[in-house]
């Protein structure tokens, strides 16, 4: 069961093969919090993968949180986002940044990586 503003399964990407055709091609965006991975898909809507390792955080509190923030950022910006599929991948400086500071680098990724797969 979802909670009530949760992302629903119809908005994630479904397995590891998904994510992989996502990051074997496509377009792409970085900085020091995120990489960010797209590629166009054949959906009426936007699609979104997480991954955030170990490597981040040891701590599970941590990299929740982290996973909870990319969520929220894409479901307030996920109509730039149509017809896409998205993957993210947290670096381990996203662990002690505030909440704000990720949320804009979230939102400016999602700019970058719609105009991008325009023209791919």
């Amino acid at each position: 069961m979802r909670a009530p503003n949760g992302l629903p399964r119809s908005s994630r990407l479904p397995d590891a093969a998904s994510f992989s055709v996502v990051m074997g091609g496509g377009c792409q965006a970085h900085d020091e919090f995120f990489r960010v991975f797209a590629v166009p898909n054949r959906e009426a809507r936007a699609r979104l993968g997480i991954a955030v390792s170990r490597k981040v955080s040891r701590k599970a509190v941590v990299r929740n949180l982290i996973k909870r923030r990319v969520r929220e950022a894409f479901r307030h910006d996920q109509h730039t986002l149509a017809s896409l599929d998205v993957v993210v991948i947290a670096r381990p400086p996203a662990a002690q940044r505030p909440h704000a500071e990720l949320g804009a680098s979230l939102t400016e990724h999602w700019v970058k990586i719609a105009k991008k797969c325009k023209d791919c």
